[in-house]
């Protein structure tokens, strides 16, 4: 019993990580109907940002999280008015192979510039403590991680239920042509959730190299896939359903690595995508909709 607690522990933190990246993919779904597959690499631009913060700057871990969510807003907003914007009225499938490039640009950049060789996180940016509670052994690492996660979610929250930039994202979702007539700026709406969701993904790359000690210019892939299938998950488009679905991803592949072996938890993971899609496509919180012809 004590090795199971122990093992969802470790999955919470690592399932916070997977449900700040979920968000943006399910909040730009939402409002435009794009998975946007770059969102993964730009979580690794904000892990870069953040490790120079911290290495050249000598900033603590929070002014380096800030510049990194800012950093990757701006970024967020600038691929979204070059790659995407001219592309919003075009195929569904133009617009997926944008993001395919936009990501792979943002990879190969970072590898021209920065080189392929991982960097280390250093170790005094954030000391490690361990406790251990009722057998159990929590590091302050991962309390900070889980905290930190659980706040942004909350911001969220609020932002998207109680602003007028929250409420404009939620018409743009329910129907774009009539927030239009209603005087909402479309565009700016769209810019806006491309920095909201950049800005998490920034904060979940800091937290990647905090979790794992290392960085790399392709440490957005995996990470980035697997927050897609915890949106799809919970339901892609409704962001409770991104928050469930990172925190289920991040316990379930402990477990696989804890009970059974650290190899086969990619393989689980797509796998889960595979029977998500097989048996309620919409996932847990998603709904069968009716579309009128």
């Amino acid at each position: 019993m004590v090795e199971f607690l122990q093992q969802m522990v470790n999955g919470l933190s690592l399932g916070a990580i997977y449900a700040l990246i979920a968000l943006g993919y399910t909040m730009v779904y939402g409002i435009i109907l794009l998975i946007n597959f770059a969102h993964g690499d730009i979580m690794m631009v904000g892990a870069y940002v953040g490790f120079f913060s911290i290495t050249m700057l000598g900033s603590n871990v929070f002014v380096a999280l800030l510049f990194a969510m800012l950093a990757c807003a701006a970024l967020g907003v600038l691929i979204e008015k070059i790659a995407y914007k001219p592309l919003r009225n075009s195929t569904r499938l133009a617009a997926l192979i944008t993001a395919i490039g936009a990501s792979l640009f943002l990879e190969y950049v970072t590898i021209f510039f920065l080189t392929p060789q991982q960097r280390v996180f250093p170790a005094e940016a954030f000391p490690m403590h361990q406790y251990q509670i009722m057998g159990l052994y929590i590091s302050n690492k991962d309390i900070f991680i889980v905290v930190l996660a659980v706040i942004l979610m909350i911001m969220l929250q609020y932002i998207v239920k109680r602003t007028r930039a929250g409420k404009a994202m939620r018409a743009v979702s329910l129907d774009r042509e009539a927030a239009m007539l209603m005087g909402i700026s479309v565009d700016k709406t769209i810019s806006f959730t491309f920095a909201l969701g950049s800005a998490l993904a920034a904060a979940a790359g800091v937290l990647i190299g905090l979790y794992y000690g290392t960085i790399n210019p392709l440490m957005g892939i995996i990470p980035g896939l697997k927050a897609f299938v915890a949106a799809v998950l919970g339901g892609i488009g409704i962001i409770p359903g991104a928050m469930v679905g990172g925190f289920l991803m991040g316990i379930l592949e402990t477990m696989v690595s804890g009970y059974g072996s650290s190899m086969y938890r990619d393989a689980v993971a797509f796998g889960v995508l595979i029977l998500i899609l097989l048996i309620k496509p919409t996932g847990i919180f998603g709904r069968n909709d009716s579309e009128k012809v």
